[in-house]
């Protein structure tokens, strides 16, 4: 099973993964996918493999899914494929405009992990990396799910630890129902 990890700005999800990698450290059922970016690998957010363009263009038939957005590639890598046929279930960081692709080729559950609007707010002003208006556009924009999918949501509205326990929670339970 591939599980899509997904979520509007601000909500916490790469918190919430690095938490819940954390804690499956050492449980094999579980392989967290690492995206291939074109961007710097010191450029901030999550931990990735950086590419130029032309080392992105070349590997990409070896790549599982990829896309564009905000002015960048992004990729899982094709070994999720191998994880996936021994019975391990994959987690990877998706775009929503992927989730149909992903959905056609393999067996999938989306991790939708959201937050309360003035939650997300506070959080990406706290993060100081855009100016008030930026803000607010991450905020206005409305990214609907495409439909049919297998859908959990965390809400990421209390303490870390809370929410990392919830996606620790909701991974083992499709860990569960992906050996049914």
């Amino acid at each position: 099973m591939l599980i899509a990890v997904v979520g509007p700005s601000g909500a916490g999800k790469d918190t919430l993964m690095d938490r819940a990698r954390l804690a499956l450290a050492d449980d094999a059922r579980f392989v967290f996918a690492r995206r291939v970016i074109t961007r710097a690998a010191d450029a901030g957010g999550e931990a990735h493999e950086a590419m130029s363009e032309a080392e992105f263009a070349a590997r990409l038939p070896g790549f599982a899914l990829h896309w564009s957005a905000h002015g960048l590639r992004y990729a899982i890598p094709g070994t999720i494929e191998a994880a996936m046929a021994e019975g391990r279930v994959v987690i990877a960081n998706l775009s929503r405009g992927v989730l149909a692709k992903a959905a056609a080729r393999y067996r999938l559950r989306v991790l939708l992990i959201t937050a309360p609007l003035a939650v997300r707010a506070a959080r990406l002003a706290a993060r100081g990396r855009e100016d008030p208006a930026d803000v607010a556009a991450r905020l206005a924009r409305e990214a609907p799910l495409p439909g049919g999918l297998d859908v959990v949501t965390v809400i990421n509205d209390a303490s870390l630890e809370e929410g990392a326990a919830r996606v620790v929670e909701a991974l083992n339970r499709a860990a569960a129902d992906a050996r049914r």
